[in-house]
């Protein structure tokens, strides 16, 4: 009977031996990395003003928005689904919590003046509510989550036309306006609900039941269901934390900008998905998450402060980042063929 020291599994034997085996299987985890530090020294010789700590608040600032919506994205894409109406939810959220506010003053109950937390609560009701559109889409009608949820960006959108009517709303409650647009102790309120946000969703996926369950869906979904799992209501759940994700980056965003109007957020649609994606995250599901994202949001926000700094052609910059995600989508879907032929 051998022993247990000279005994091993078949696991141990699919495992990494040696150097280049294990870059090849964190290639997807080491490269974000390395186009961080790469981009970090190129801008840093390239302008000597990139490498500054006020540029540092500076990228921090630019790339809150995108990681508080990038949060929830990252338990959708981790499921092995995606949400394209993300963008459209926060700008709906938006004009929602400045419409609801502005009408503060015509809606009473018992006389008394609607305060601004209840326009808060009914902008996060309503994200909610076009989460849960999307859920109930993807898991009791089994409307894959593309169609989905390009259906309820346009839905979202028109919710949105309709609010605002070709107007700029500007008044928000007091709230929406600190966190969005002031600071403490020199730290934007933005940056701090951002990182909050971000450690907040690391939590839930590390030390959770519900973390491990995100997991498992998006690792296999077949073996999922036959653990027992409620996988309907999973898909469900991070269809719901992505809308409300976006809802609060989009009331946020519209205190940050200053102003609340229509189509104000379509770019956060690629940047979420290019954070997720660039950070490591597998568009296949299962592996990745809040850690990648974070890389991946440094990344993006490296490489638009840094293009600004080297005054490069605003058109060249689009290019450059479309090469980046497409440099990231090839590393991702390599990284999945070889994590497969790994398992035969």
């Amino acid at each position: 009977m051998a022993s247990s020291d000279s005994a091993t599994s078949p696991a141990d034997h699919k495992r990494p031996r040696g150097l280049a085996p294990f870059l090849r299987s964190q290639m997807r985890n080491i490269a974000p990395f390395l186009t961080l530090i790469f981009l970090s020294g190129f801008f840093a010789i390239a302008s000597p003003s990139f490498a500054t700590i006020d540029n540092l608040g500076n990228i921090l600032t630019q790339v809150s928005v995108t990681g508080i919506i990038a949060v929830g994205l990252t338990f959708v894409i981790l499921c092995a689904e995606i949400d394209l109406s993300i963008a459209s939810i926060a700008n709906v959220t938006g004009i929602a919590v400045a419409y609801f506010t502005l009408q503060e003053s015509y809606v009473n109950i018992a006389n008394v003046p609607m305060p601004g937390f209840a326009a808060i609560l009914l902008a996060l009701a309503l994200c909610a509510l076009l989460g849960l559109v999307n859920a109930l889409g993807l898991t009791m009608i089994g409307i894959p989550s593309f169609i989905m949820t390009l259906a309820m960006m346009q839905i979202a959108a028109g919710v949105s036309a309709l609010l605002v009517r070709g107007q700029i709303a500007y008044k928000v409650p007091p709230l929406i306006t600190t966190l969005g647009s002031g600071s403490i102790g020199g730290i934007p309120w933005i940056v701090i609900v951002a990182a909050v946000m971000l450690l907040g969703g690391h939590l839930v996926l590390t030390y959770t039941r519900f973390g491990r369950y995100v997991y498992m869906v998006g690792g296999n979904r077949e073996a999922a269901e036959f653990a027992g799992l409620n996988v309907k209501l999973i898909l469900g759940s991070v269809m719901v934390i992505s809308a409300v994700c976006s809802g609060i980056g989009g009331m946020l965003g519209v205190a940050h900008f200053g102003s609340a109007q229509q189509n104000e957020f379509d770019t956060y649609l690629l940047d979420s998905i290019a954070a997720v994606v660039v950070g490591g995250t597998s568009l296949f599901g299962g592996r990745g998450g809040i850690g990648n994202t974070i890389v991946g949001l440094f990344v993006l926000g490296v490489l638009n402060n840094g293009l600004d700094h080297v005054n490069i052609d605003s058109f060249l910059k689009i290019l450059i980042r479309g090469l980046i995600l497409l440099a990231a989508l090839i590393i991702n879907v390599y990284a999945q063929r070889l994590r497969e032929q790994a398992a035969e």
